[in-house]
């Protein structure tokens, strides 16, 4: 096999979380690779969903662990600093688990030792993103009709690089050849640390359900933890999939936007307007700390989530929602749950804008 050598990382890694929250008197739940996992249900990696505001809440509610989002290899070798950023993490995200993809074992072996020098605990491949730029290249899901490239990125991953190395994967290509079988052997066989499952094809995409027959039948006859990920979105179906499948954790993806409770073991249902407004006003914080520009428009997509139960709501978050001007969201957002408050006459602390 080819050898790379260590590439050097233009960056600036004091930006960089060199520390570590895992508790250290407790049982851990499994090992991945050499890293010690404490709980089973965590955040899956989204684009444009797992930044570090959002893992960071999820982390604090309970996740086990925390994804990034999915950046491209061949970004990472331009030394893009956009990509570069999407690694960034706080030490209470810890374990970090840095996403990356490709479709070259040069190109993928190369960005992964440049991420390593960011102290990731883990590196994983993606195999699942069915979008058509990304699996039409060869690269994400598109790597299921090339399961001999994607053993030989494994296998150099787990070469030139020193943490433990894992895949997420979908259960086929096509709906009628699915091919998950072939696909945890070759992983497995090519030094794989553990395996995420989204119980769809790429061409289910997001739609349909999600299979959990097969990721059972993948728990019962791999031989390293196997994570499963699709259609979760509640404690219930949450604690049922863990004891059905009897897999070692779940993946919660767009469930969990506006719902870190699910992370906590708490029903969404159960709380109060402000218990959910203060959980969302801190995230939004946390946005405007890490983006600066911006944060309130990105924002948006947790906003409209975090008050979906209220139908009483409906309107004053559409408003809300068509809202142009950064300082004119905070001030209609703060107001308009004072508002709601005092007419159904419950208790509010009033919050005020961030400086």
């Amino acid at each position: 096999m080819q050898s790379y050598p260590k590439a050097k990382v233009l960056i600036d890694q004091n930006q960089f979380s060199l520390g570590s929250s895992e508790p250290r008197d407790s049982i851990p739940s499994f090992y991945v690779g050499n890293v010690p996992i404490y709980g089973r249900a965590t955040l899956s990696p989204m684009a444009g969903v797992s930044d570090s505001p959002h893992r960071s809440l999820a982390k604090d509610m309970g996740s086990a662990w925390s994804f990034t989002e999915f950046v491209s290899a061949e970004q990472i070798n331009l030394e893009n600093p956009k990509a570069i950023r999407l690694f960034h993490f706080k030490k209470e995200e810890n374990p970090v688990w840095f996403q990356i993809f490709g479709n070259s074992v040069e190109s993928i072996t190369i960005a992964a030792q440049r991420i390593e020098l960011l102290n990731p605990k883990v590196i994983d491949l993606n195999m699942g993103c069915s979008v058509q730029r990304v699996s039409q290249n060869g690269s994400g899901a598109g790597l299921l009709r090339n399961l001999p490239l994607a053993g030989k990125m494994i296998e150099s991953l787990c070469k030139f690089t020193s943490v433990p190395i894992t895949a997420k994967i979908r259960i086929g290509w096509y709906n009628d050849d699915l091919n998950y079988k072939e696909t945890i052997h070759v992983l497995q066989e090519s030094g794989v640390a553990a395996i995420s499952v989204h119980g769809r094809t790429k061409e289910m995409a997001y739609t349909g359900t999600a299979n959990w027959d097969a990721i059972a039948e993948i728990k019962d006859f791999a031989n390293v933890p196997i994570f499963g990920n699709g259609d979760i979105d509640s404690i219930g179906v949450l604690k049922q999939r863990l004891f059905d499948s009897k897999v070692d954790a779940v993946l919660i993806g767009r469930a969990a936007i506006g719902n870190p409770w699910l992370f906590s073991g708490i029903e969404k249902s159960s709380l109060t307007i402000s218990e959910i407004h203060n959980v969302a006003w801190r995230h939004y914080v946390s946005m405007k700390e890490f983006y600066e520009k911006d944060s309130f428009i990105l924002f948006k997509k947790y906003f409209t989530k975090y008050f979906d139960l209220f139908e009483d709501y409906k309107d004053e978050k559409d408003r809300i929602l068509r809202v142009r001007d950064e300082i004119e969201f905070e001030e209609s957002w703060l107001s308009s749950v004072e508002e709601y408050m005092n007419k159904f006459g419950l208790y509010y602390i009033k919050q005020k804008r961030p400086a």
